[in-house]
Formats: structure tokens, sequence, C-alpha cells
């Protein structure tokens, strides 16, 4: 077995692996980058680049159909030509996914490693049965993979799709079933339905795009409830008929079954760390009830020794401009290890692309937390108005007892950038009036934003 000895060995070559290298490299360690898969980041390969993709097509569809309320239309029927949608898909993807391997050929050949790696010691790896690392610290950026229940696996077989295998299909499906109603499962479930597709969306819960504020979520369920068939709080269950199809039945509480028949089943049931396989129990570290090393967010370091943690291999926020940013932390760590720079989390952003889009930003609404807050609330909006909109909810949160915004939850057109300003707001921790001191244009869908502050400014301390 070939020795090898580095500074910082990174497992992982995605985006949390990468940018842990790079900060690594930067501060002068020997680095050695291991990969065990295409690369090309789960981001650009699989991820919010394709599924981008597949919505852009979905919104460019619905804005055709909608075009008549503007007086304004064609003679000829709108079309939906499935295998150009997802050809488009997947050459725009292939664009991405190019740009990423560019990159990762650019790292010299010495500090790269393909195979699966596995722990062999507190400070030591062995990657399949060639190599055996000695390294002074390490990175885990494994990232995470789909979950696919056992039983849906078994009774659909190839009929069970994930968004790793989704976007391979020729063309667009006749029917889907969506099971898991999160941000991943919602995005999809929204797009697919507006290129045509017959769909459903089921989930055992009763909530939608991970929204946890009630006036949020009753806006958002309705308006894309309209677009969208949904089946919440059920009991789902499917198995694969002779004729091919899907047959999935659903129950709510003691009610009767209901079923339905469909081309596939789109597993979105969460995306847990890619963990199995590294003999974790090797590497002494302590470990949570889900696997997972516990870890410090302010330094990515695992316990007290040499091992740091990044991206969605840790659980914690599984968006790429987090994995990132502890990608970047935990590698700069690991250089200049024991010396440990503390950097406490930024604020929480996460997004739902579903057009009205969906947001959370800070630790989002919680009812205890809501006991110490001042809400300020907004519902409607000029510019939306004249886009033919619906506006949608703002709902945004400020602690009592100084006034500073501490996050809030968005529904609405235009939230992807709203919510990145809402985050800069209570990321600098202003109150409502500092943030309305600052410039909103006229008309534009900012001032939706503005009007919750206003009304957050309008109650009383």
């Amino acid at each position: 077995m070939k020795q090898l000895s580095c500074d910082v060995a990174i497992i992982g070559a995605g985006s949390a692996g990468l940018a842990a290298r790079r900060a690594a490299a930067k501060a002068g360690a020997r680095t050695l980058l291991i990969e065990a898969g295409p690369g090309g980041t789960t981001c650009a390969r699989v991820g919010c680049m394709p599924s981008k993709l597949l919505l852009a097509a979905a919104r460019a569809a619905r804005d055709m159909r909608d075009a008549p309320r503007f007086g304004v239309g064609r003679r000829a029927e709108i079309w939906v030509d499935g295998p150009k949608v997802m050809a488009r898909v997947r050459r725009e993807q292939d664009h991405f996914v190019a740009a990423v391997l560019k990159d990762v050929a650019a790292i010299p050949a010495r500090e790269k490693l393909a195979g699966h790696a596995r722990f062999d010691g507190p400070g030591s790896l062995v990657v399949d049965d060639h190599s055996r690392i000695d390294a002074r610290a390490i990175v885990i950026a494994t990232g995470a993979r789909p979950r696919v229940p056992a039983s849906l696996s078994e009774a659909c077989g190839e009929r069970v799709l994930t968004h790793e295998t989704v976007f391979d299909l020729p063309t667009l499906p006749g029917s889907l079933a969506v099971i898991g109603a999160g941000p991943l499962g919602l995005e999809l479930a929204i797009a697919f339905a507006r290129l045509g597709v017959r769909v459903t969306l089921f989930d055992e819960g009763e909530t939608i795009g991970a929204i946890a504020d009630p006036l949020v979520h009753a806006a958002a369920r309705e308006v894309l409830g309209r677009e969208l068939a949904m089946r919440l709080g059920v009991e789902v269950q499917a198995r694969r008929r002779g004729d091919g199809e899907v047959r999935v039945s659903w129950r709510k509480g003691q009610g009767r079954p209901t079923g339905a028949s469909f081309d596939y089943v789109l597993s979105a049931a969460g995306r847990p760390p890619s963990l199995d396989g590294l003999d974790l129990n090797m590497s002494g570290l302590a470990t949570d009830d889900r696997g997972v090393p516990k870890f410090d967010p302010a330094t990515m370091r695992c316990g007290d020794g040499a091992v740091f943690i990044a991206g969605d291999a840790d659980a914690a926020r599984p968006v790429l401009h987090e994995a990132a940013s502890q990608g970047e932390l935990a590698g700069s760590n690991a250089a200049r290890y024991p010396r440990i720079e503390r950097r406490p989390p930024a604020t929480n952003l996460a997004v739902a692309y579903t057009d009205p889009d969906i947001a959370m930003v800070g630790a989002g609404y919680d009812p205890e937390n809501a006991k110490g807050w001042a809400i300020g609330c907004s519902a409607d909006n000029g510019r939306a108005r004249v886009d033919g909109r619906d506006p949608g909810v703002l709902r945004v949160y400020a602690r009592k007892q100084d006034g500073v915004i501490v996050g809030g939850e968005l529904f609405g057109p235009a939230v992807e950038h709203l919510a990145q300003m809402l985050t800069w707001i209570a990321q600098l921790e202003m109150t409502a009036e500092k943030a309305l001191a600052l410039p909103f244009y006229h008309p534009t869908m900012e001032e939706s934003l503005r009007a919750a502050l206003r009304d957050l400014a309008s109650q009383p301390s």
C-alpha cells in the first residue's frame, strides 16, 4: 500500500471540500483532496442549477398561459416540448459541471487522489486498498445523498426517482407523484406541474416548504395550491403495477384510502449526510444520534482533535453558500491547527424558488420565541399588482427588548431578493427605524419589505 503524508487531507471535492482546499493551500498547507465520485459538486450536477433550469422552463410556460390577463396572447396553442426541455437542462447542467471540473483539473495531480477514504485512526486515512495517508489535520466534506425509503425502492424499482436521477429523464413524464413537501420536493413538484405534468405532492406533515409561520404558510399553501395538487398529513404507500405504472395510495388519519396511478414517484424525503463507509468509529470522534460528528459551528472542529467538518456532511445548513463558507473556515483552521479561529455562523438564509418564492431568515418562526418579538407584516405591493402577481405575505421579527431585527419568513414574488436584503439587515443587527433610513426605489417588490418594516416600527415599544 502506498504511504502518503500531508498537512491537510480533505475528503470530498464538492463545494465545501473545494473551498476547504483553497483556504488550506492559501494558508501554506500541503493539501490532498480525496474524491470518490465523478466530482462537479452537488449544486452543479444534481442540485440547485439543474433544478433552476427546470424552474426557468416552467416559469416561461406559466407566463405564456398568464399572458391573456394583460390583453396579450397568441392564436396557436401553447406547447411544451418535453425532450427539448430536458435536453436544455442537461446541456446547461454540463456547462456548470464543466466549469467546476476545470477548477479541479487545475489542482496539481500530486494533490489529488481518487477513491473512497475511511479512517484508520484519529489522524490517518486509508483510500480503497491502494493508499494510506497520515495527515496533520482532516476535513470531512462528503456531502449528502437522497433518502429513498427501502419500502419504496423495493415496491417500485426503477420507477422511483430522486433529485440525482430525475434530470436524466429523456422527456417530461406524463404524471409524477412527489413524496416530500420540503423545499426540494416543492420546487420540483411546482416545476413539473407548470410544464404540464400531472403532479400530486404528498407529505406526512401538514406544512410545505419548511414554513413555520402560520400566516406565511397559509398564503403559500393557498397560492401554490391553485397550480399543484397537495395531499398533506397523509400516510402514503406505493407499488408498481404490471403495466409499469406506480399505484400510489394515501390515507389521512383513520379515513378511507384513496389511490391514483403515476408514471414515476419522486422521493424527496430528505438528504442525510454521506458518512457511511468513513469508519468514524476509528476516528475517535463522538457522534450524535444521526451518526454526525459533534462539532463547534464557530470553528467547524469536531471534538478536541484535528478533524473538521463542513457542508452538507454536518447536516446543519444544507445550502451552497453555507457549504462554501464552512469549507473555507474548516480548511483555514485545519491548516493553522492548533491555532483556531472562532467565527460565529452568519445569519441563516434559505430560499425555495417556487416563484412566488419562500424564504426563511434567521432562526425562523417559533411560537415560544415569538412571545418576545414584535412582528411586522406586509401583504400588499403595487408592483406586484402591476405585474399581475399575488403579493404574498412577509413577516419580519424583531426583539421587543431592543428592537433589533432577528429574521423573518417570507412568501411572495422576488422574495429571493427581499430575503437577501433582510438577511443583511439582521446580520447588521439593525432596528426597523435604521433599516427604513435606507433607500427603497418605487415601484419595486422591495417595497413589500419596507411595508413590513414600517408596520414593525409603528408598534409600541
